[in-house]
């Protein structure tokens, strides 16, 4: 199992130190969505991320991440469950082409009125955390620097982050330090724990976090120090867009909008509007539609074409 979140805390309790490694994970959900390789990258790193940055909510709930673009890239969004169950998308905006060699703030923030949204979405039974929405202008050359910007000026947090991703995977390394117990940053020694673990892993290229296993990695950079590690924790792709759910949606079109839809094809394809999963109807599948008995109330995921 390559799909895992380690984490680790340096032996003074002042440096947290997080990886992950999405290898299926990433896969299944880049299967039935197609984004140029620039696009595609920043989508992984934030998926990343994403995942680095939830395991330290302690919440029934989801984090959602999402980059809102005024250049090619219109949105990207990842979403990532307390369960470490991620989904991911992102858009791109009609009429404008992505540059191959399109950047960070090119792709996202050419006009300068790009903004990172940070959604903390707690379950309904949770009713001791309130929902949070924090938005921050897009500040930084990459997807790593606008989120230590985020955590470090809106959560008064000092955390960096190393973040990597092509088509067949996404890794990240987090650093975070530690308040001590009254609230504060953790001073002295403490503060050279936090010197020396940022340099050490500021020497990650990577390919080096793409290529190597993650307790090869961790060891290769703190192999001098003593960390005390945790237990791994499975990160799991899910959309919960289903068969059922995109025919409920028809349903909600009415028997008479379907009908004309088939009048002009043989078939009715829908693709998830988030993981872009196809569904297909044909005229029988269609035809069961308005005949079976339904228990289930209608729920629209899906976009027809």
């Amino acid at each position: 199992m390559t799909d895992l979140l380690k984490k680790y805390l340096f032996q003074d309790h002042s440096v947290r130190v997080q990886a992950v490694k999405l290898d299926e994970a990433w896969r299944t959900g880049l299967a039935h969505q197609s984004y140029p390789p620039c696009v595609q990258r920043l989508l992984g790193e934030l998926t990343a991320a994403a995942v680095l940055l939830a395991a330290n909510i302690k919440f029934d709930g989801s984090l959602v991440l999402q980059l809102q673009g005024d250049g090619p890239v219109a949105l990207i969004v990842v979403e990532c469950t307390s369960d470490l169950t991620i989904r991911a998308t992102a858009s791109l905006r009609e009429g404008l082409s992505v540059p191959r060699d399109g950047n960070f703030q090119s792709l996202l923030n050419s006009q300068g009125q790009g903004r990172f949204i940070v959604v903390l979405d707690p379950q309904r039974k949770n009713a001791a955390m309130q929902p949070y929405q924090g938005i921050v202008p897009l500040e930084g050359d990459s997807v790593a620097q606008v989120l230590e910007h985020y955590m470090r000026n809106s959560e008064q947090l000092d955390t960096r982050l190393w973040l990597a991703a092509d088509a067949g995977q996404t890794a990240g390394l987090l650093l975070q330090r530690m308040p001590d117990q009254g609230g504060t940053e953790a001073p002295g020694p403490a503060h050279d724990t936090w010197e020396r673990a940022v340099a050490l892993a500021s020497t990650i290229e990577s390919g080096e976090l793409l290529g190597l296993d993650t307790d090869t990695l961790i060891h290769r950079l703190f192999w001098e120090e003593t960390l005390i590690a945790f237990e791994p924790q499975n990160v799991s792709w899910h959309c919960p867009c289903t068969r059922e759910r995109v025919a409920n949606m028809l349903r909600m079109l009415g028997q008479e909008e379907v009908e004309d839809i088939l009048s002009q094809r043989d078939q009715i394809d829908v693709s998830c509007n988030f993981c872009g999963k196809p569904y297909r109807f044909d005229p029988i599948d269609c035809a069961r539609l308005f005949t079976s008995p339904q228990d289930t109330p209608p729920s629209g995921a899906g976009s027809i074409h």
